[in-house]
C-alpha cells in the first residue's frame, strides 16, 4: 500500500522511485489483476491472473537449474546421454539482467462458467533452450505451433523461426547485429540497409520503404516512414519518446 499524505503536504507528491504492477483495465472495462508470490524463489514474480470473467490463470515459472534436472532426467529415462545443460545462466547479459526464471505453462485453474469442466492439460507450454532462450510452443493438444532456432556464438539472437505448417523463415546479421536480411521461401523476403538516421527496406518484388529516425539508444524513434507507394507518414513524440501527434 502506498503512503497517505500529511494534511499539511504539498500535492501532487513525487512518485515513488517505482510501483508494482497489480492489474490492467481497458477502455472497455475489461480487467487482469495479478497475483505476485508472496515468497521463495519467485517471491515478487506474478504466478497468477485473474480476468474480468472471474477465471483463474495459474503462471508456472521454472528456474535455470529446474531446466537443467529436468533435462538430465528426460535424458536418463529415455537412455541417451545428458546433453550440456547448465544449473544456471550469467547474471546479467546485454538484454539486461537475468534471473533465468521463465515462463513454462500456462493453466486454466478455475471458471466460474463451467467450474467441473477445467482442462486437464495447461492451455499453453513453452520449451526453453540451455542458454535460456525460448525454442517452441505447444498448445493445449501438446502440439508444437513455433519453432525458434539462435545463433551458436550470440546467446538470443534468434536465425529462424516457424510457425508449425509454414516455411521457415530465417535472418542475416551484420556485424554489429543488426538484421540486414528476412529471407522466406515462400513468399517476400527483404532486405534492410542502415545509414545514420535512416533505414531503407527492400522486399523481393524490389519495392522500397525508408524510415527516418530521430533520438538516441533507448529514445530513438521512427519520426517519417516514406511508403512504397510514395506516400509519407510523419510522426511526433515528447521528451520520453511517446507518441503525441501521427
Amino acid at each position: 500500500c502506498e503512503r497517505v499524505p500529511e494534511a499539511d503536504e504539498v500535492l501532487p507528491a513525487p512518485l515513488p522511485p517505482y510501483r508494482v504492477l497489480t492489474g490492467l483495465v481497458d477502455r472497455f472495462g475489461r480487467t487482469q489483476t495479478f497475483h505476485r508470490e508472496a515468497a521463495g524463489e519467485f517471491s515478487g514474480e506474478i504466478t497468477g491472473v485473474t480476468d474480468g470473467a472471474g477465471r483463474h490463470f495459474q503462471l508456472v515459472l521454472t528456474t535455470q537449474a529446474q531446466r537443467a534436472e529436468e533435462a538430465r532426467q528426460q535424458a536418463i529415462s529415455g537412455g541417451t546421454e545428458p546433453s550440456a545443460f547448465p544449473d544456471t545462466l550469467p547474471g546479467y547479459t546485454e538484454y539486461g539482467r537475468d534471473n533465468g526464471i521463465r515462463l513454462s505453462a500456462v493453466w486454466l485453474t478455475h471458471d466460474p462458467e463451467y467450474p467441473e469442466n477445467l482442462p486437464a492439460a495447461p492451455l499453453v507450454r513453452y520449451g526453453w533452450t540451455p542458454r535460456g532462450e525460448l525454442a517452441a510452443v505447444y498448445d493445449r493438444s501438446n502440439t508444437q505451433v513455433r519453432s525458434f532456432t539462435y545463433d551458436d556464438k550470440y546467446r538470443g539472437r534468434m536465425v529462424a523461426h516457424r510457425h508449425t505448417g509454414r516455411p521457415e523463415i530465417r535472418y542475416r546479421y551484420d556485424s554489429d547485429g543488426r538484421v540486414t536480411e528476412q529471407l522466406n521461401p515462400a513468399g517476400l523476403s527483404y532486405t534492410y540497409q542502415y545509414e545514420k538516421d535512416r533505414i531503407t527496406i527492400t522486399d523481393s518484388l524490389n519495392r522500397r520503404e525508408v524510415l527516418h529516425t530521430q533520438g538516441e539508444a533507448g529514445l530513438k524513434r521512427v519520426v517519417k516512414k516514406e511508403h512504397a507507394d510514395g506516400s509519407v507518414t510523419q510522426s511526433q513524440f515528447d521528451a520520453v519518446g511517446r507518441l503525441r501527434t501521427q
